[in-house]
């Protein structure tokens, strides 16, 4: 006999609400109460150099007490903001690169299994040169496009949405 899991839960209640996140607590039958993390979403944008070098930002996270190589992301909390004009924003005020194209690659949800964050990411050919300063706080990295593919590959890349953008890129970066 096939199970069928109902598709919404027959309560819920906000027990916390921040800028970026919610948690609720919901009641599904069979499962009883279920903590769920509510995010804004984010778009996160892979920049590849016209010499073929990605830039990655260097940035501590609190949460995993750890500086971490993460290509350029944020938050889709500005009013009106689609996920590409947010990933070229992020793109520029995190490595003071602009954009030549942009171009979607796909999308990830983070951690399904407790929060409903989904991540659009994007991949772009930039400027040759930065127009801008990063961010405070934050160092960009410029590593050939080949090599951080084969960290991904081999598990060297710590953060999902960098290792996943990475391989999803390869092809199309090399046949654009």
């Amino acid at each position: 006999m096939e199970r069928v899991e109902p598709a919404e839960p027959t309560g819920a209640r906000t027990v916390f609400e921040g800028h970026a996140i919610r948690l609720e607590v919901e009641d599904w039958p069979g499962l009883g109460p279920y903590e769920v993390v509510r995010h804004l979403g984010a778009a996160a944008v892979l920049p590849v150099t016209p010499e073929g070098d990605v830039l990655l930002v260097k940035q501590f996270r609190p949460a995993v007490r750890q500086t971490l190589a993460e290509i350029p992301a944020g938050l889709l909390d500005r009013e009106g903001e689609d996920a590409l004009s947010c990933a070229a924003r992020e793109l520029f005020e995190e490595t003071g690169y602009r954009h030549e194209t942009i171009e979607f690659l796909g999308g990830v949800h983070a951690s399904p299994g407790f929060t409903d964050e989904y991540i659009h990411l994007f991949w772009a050919r930039t400027r040759p040169r930065p127009e801008g300063r990063p961010e405070e706080g934050i160092e960009v990295l410029k590593t050939p496009l080949a090599t951080m593919v084969a960290a991904a590959r081999a598990g060297r890349v710590r953060d999902a949405k960098t290792a996943l953008a990475l391989l999803l890129a390869e092809g199309r970066v090399s046949e654009s």
